[in-house]
């Protein structure tokens, strides 16, 4: 439970700096919970109906009771605004398909109104509904529609359906306009703020009389002192439709808690105080720095790193590329950069927006929150550190697996020209959003679980310095050796995986304890080496670039043979090297006559590589490792980007 200690801890240091903040962007008080209004009826000082009007995505902050904030079934109203269900007393008279809770609302915000913390607003709002004409009147403005004296279900007219009807949710193809959720502005001469969800003056007379209705004494785990116990803890923590909990019991009946406890209390005992403001911190966490994993709505899982001090940290999950200053990280030649102006940036920017404001050894936290049932949640991920490790990981991540990424940049983007867009390869760790396409694609599509799972298994690589689990390289490894799947327009896409998956392999040789793969490669291409399968990458680089420039001489626009063979490559070298050797030969003959001094360098270049090769290692057909991906990655980087060369040579022949 240390996690709902952190958020409550969390929640006394927010309050100093939210107070900064606008009122939608504040941490919620206690005994309060966000929902979506619907209609906002605009009493006046008598209690006389005025107007009312329909409200689109509009969330507030209303008050609610212990029961009402986390309700699933079962009646239990909200003090204040509430859905039509609960607010008005003719609900069943015209033909309410719920249970009405009037009887339950109007004895509570009587009570309220009865004690010493009432103010004038809230009487105002009493004497209106307790002439029990809400429907009636909202009926006759045209906010709810009625048919033979009974609220519609569905809208069946020619015309467009009524706001109400676009606004509420639809069960099997009808709606209930009594869930429609009714706020209050009581216009009252002198009162500046009349709308009643944004009066400070509401919200604090709310907290003094729900703190006297207390539930059950007893000792708080979380404060470790004597207090009054939460038996509903609130639900609404990822957004307003969030029925799902963190904390919650109802095994009291038949296998009562499988025989380890007799009640909820003894496993866990937390204050209504603790729990209301660690939720609120998390709600307010989620909203400002959260990141979602998913598109399936409840199914979405979170994931959220935070200083306990309400400090800026940095995100786990952001693009390094967006970190960094991109006007400083410029095309660089691989062969002389080295990745060191990006280890210089990366230092830059997180002494800039960590290290310069964090305490060394500032608390932080990092949390992971999924829900297996649209009722109830789990943490997935928890872990506590301190900002000197937090910081250290992030950047042993960023360096670890840092290798040339592609990147679109705009250039000229000042107005007063046309803007270019240029593609750059910028070393830089990838970005684990971008990891999901490199390691399952298009599956993704059709399936969120597969990218839960693979953010539940990065974020301990970035936040704890794990190795990366050696099938995760695999997938990308032959996502991006498989050239034929990408369509001849998603050349960037590919060219995007392929970065992708040599930063992988090279973080993985770079932290694995298997001594067969140990290995820290070098960013840029080495010449040097000797290994057999980078030097096939090689290999397979010269034969792409030969024919690829052959075809652009002849203004043709395909797939190489090297794009189409490149599996086959990777499985068996050698036998397919033969193959695009003969494959090649037409292309030589077009260039000895087009460009014979591009042909002499990649002649002398393709001659140098097999020069280097071990006979025996070279006529072997075992399948190639993630190592010749560094070297095709290298080698095409190298070729690409000494163009000039080329002109040169075929000017001097």
């Amino acid at each position: 439970m240390s996690w709902l200690a952190r958020l409550y801890e969390t929640y006394e240091q927010a309050q100093k700096f939210s107070a900064d903040l606008t009122q939608e962007q504040q941490l919620m008080p206690v005994s309060h919970t966000p929902q979506n209004a619907h209609i906002n009826i605009v009493i006046d000082e008598n209690g006389n109906f005025v107007r009312a009007e329909v409200l689109e995505k509009t969330q507030i902050v209303l008050p609610a009771t212990e029961q009402s904030a986390g309700r699933s079934s079962g009646l239990a109203p909200h003090p204040l605004a509430d859905k039509i269900q609960y607010v008005a007393g003719d609900y069943a008279e015209f033909g309410g398909k719920k249970a009405s809770g009037y009887e339950l609302y109007e004895a509570l915000l009587r009570s309220w109104c009865e004690s010493e913390f009432a103010i004038s607003t809230l009487k105002i709002i009493h004497t209106y509904i307790v002439q029990k004409t809400v429907v009636a009147d909202l009926i006759k403005h045209g906010v709810l529609h009625a048919a033979d004296g009974e609220l519609l279900t569905k809208w069946s007219g020619d015309s467009e359906a009524p706001a109400i009807f676009r606004l509420l949710p639809k069960e099997k193809g009808s709606l209930d306009q009594g869930s429609a959720l009714v706020c209050w502005t009581v216009e009252v001469p002198g009162i500046v703020q009349s709308k009643t969800w944004l009066d400070s003056e509401i919200q604090q007379s709310w907290i003094n009389f729900d703190s006297l209705n207390g539930g059950k004494p007893g000792l708080c785990l979380i404060k470790g002192e004597q207090s009054v116990l939460a038996s509903n803890h609130p639900a609404k923590i990822r957004h307003n439709g969030d029925k799902a909990k963190l904390i919650s019991a109802n095994d009291s009946s038949g296998f009562t808690f499988r025989g380890k406890f007799t009640d909820s209390e003894q496993a866990s005992a937390v204050s209504f105080d603790v729990t209301q403001k660690a939720h609120n911190a998390l709600r307010f966490l989620l909203k400002r720095q959260g990141i979602k994993v998913g598109d399936g709505g409840d199914n979405n899982a979170y994931y959220l790193s935070w200083a306990i001090s309400g400090k800026k940290t940095p995100n786990p999950f952001a693009d390094p590329w967006d970190l960094l200053n991109t006007e400083i990280l410029p095309d660089k030649d691989h062969s002389l950069d080295l990745g060191q102006s990006y280890a210089l940036n990366l230092k830059k920017h997180l002494k800039g927006t960590g290290k310069g404001e964090l305490e060394r050894n500032e608390s932080i936290c990092i949390l992971g929150l999924d829900s297996a049932t649209p009722g109830r949640m789990g943490i997935i991920y928890y872990r506590e550190t301190i900002a000197e490790e937090f910081l250290a990981s992030l950047e042993k991540w960023y360096q670890d697996f840092a290798w040339p990424q592609r990147h679109k940049v705009t250039l000229n983007s000042n107005g007063k020209t046309k803007p270019v867009e240029k593609t750059v390869w910028s070393v830089c760790a990838p970005a684990p959003y971008k990891i999901w396409d490199a390691v399952y694609g298009d599956v993704l599509k059709s399936t969120d679980s597969l990218k839960k799972n693979l953010t539940e298994r990065l974020l301990p690589c970035i936040v704890e310095g794990r190795p990366l689990p050696v099938d995760i390289v695999n997938y990308a490894i032959k996502r991006a050796t498989n050239r034929l799947a990408y369509k001849i327009d998603e050349t960037w896409r590919w060219e995007q995986n392929l970065g992708i998956a040599c930063a992988l392999y090279k973080g993985f040789c770079k932290r694995t304890s298997h001594s067969k793969y140990q290995k820290d490669y070098a960013m840029a291409l080495d010449e040097t080496s000797t290994s057999r399968d980078y030097l096939y990458g090689r290999l397979l680089a010269v034969a792409e670039n030969i024919e690829s420039y052959a075809l652009y001489k002849a203004g043709e626009k395909r797939n190489t043979t090297a794009d189409r063979l490149m599996q086959r490559f990777a499985d068996r070298p050698f036998s397919t090297w033969r193959n695009l050797e003969l494959a090649l030969k037409p292309y030589m003959h077009r260039l000895q006559n087009v460009s014979p001094g591009f042909l002499k360098l990649r002649k002398d270049l393709l001659d140098s590589i097999q020069s280097a090769f071990d006979t025996t290692e070279f006529t072997s057909d075992k399948a190639l490792s993630g190592e010749f991906l560094l070297g095709f990655h290298c080698q095409r980087l190298e070729l690409n980007s000494k163009k000039d060369a080329v002109e040169t040579a075929d000017a001097s022949e």
